[in-house]
């Protein structure tokens, strides 16, 4: 299996060249980052090149790395992490792009390279925010279309400030402050001396 590994770090580093980053392979899986300016490039380098042939993008998600591993972030916040796949080859790869702007998360939409990413990156600028420029149709997926802000951002308050339901008076769907009182709430623990022996 390494020397599979081996086989398409090599085939990555010399295709892309100078528009790589960093490639890194750890518990089985390689992993690539490139500049967000080459993202486009890179993609379709990724899926054309005879040598790699990553012909399905698998999965697309956002990160948001303000305190990843409750360590603070000292590069860019946001990242988009894709997992592609080569059935050519029967390799797997994920690559990472960072975001550069942390205020106005803006990075090129993969959809002109792999189409199934449609809904991932709709997702991703649902939960964390992030604008995929050239998107066909970049609109809320998960949420209300009336949502205000981005629930899977690290900074997001854990209630909420609105809640929504349904008026019957009214008849239709009101939003409302949050009316929940925050609490903590700790699991009762009864501890045993001979439980289990």
């Amino acid at each position: 299996m390494a020397s599979k590994l081996e086989a398409l770090k090599s085939a990555v580093e010399r295709v892309l060249g100078e528009k790589l980053v960093q490639s890194t392979l750890a518990l089985d899986e390689l992993t690539i980052v490139c500049k967000a300016g080459d993202y486009s490039e890179v993609a379709r380098q990724l899926r054309d090149h005879a040598d790699l042939s990553f012909e399905q993008c698998i999965d697309l998600c956002g990160m948001d790395y303000s305190t990843y591993g409750d360590v603070p972030c000292d590069g860019p916040r946001f990242a988009v992490v894709l997992h592609l796949l080569s059935l050519r080859h029967n390799w797997r790869l994920r690559l990472r792009v960072y975001v550069p702007d942390d205020d106005f998360p803006v990075i090129a939409s993969a959809t002109p390279v792999w189409n199934a990413v449609n809904w991932f990156e709709r997702e991703a600028f649902d939960l964390f925010g992030i604008v995929f420029e050239g998107h066909p149709d970049l609109r809320r997926i998960l949420t209300d279309y009336g949502f205000v802000g981005h629930p899977f951002r690290k900074d997001f308050p854990l209630s909420g400030h609105v809640e929504m339901r349904y008026d019957p008076t009214q008849q239709r769907v009101i939003y409302q402050p949050v009316t929940i009182e925050p609490r903590e709430i700790t699991p009762r623990i009864i501890r045993e001396e001979q439980y289990g022996g």
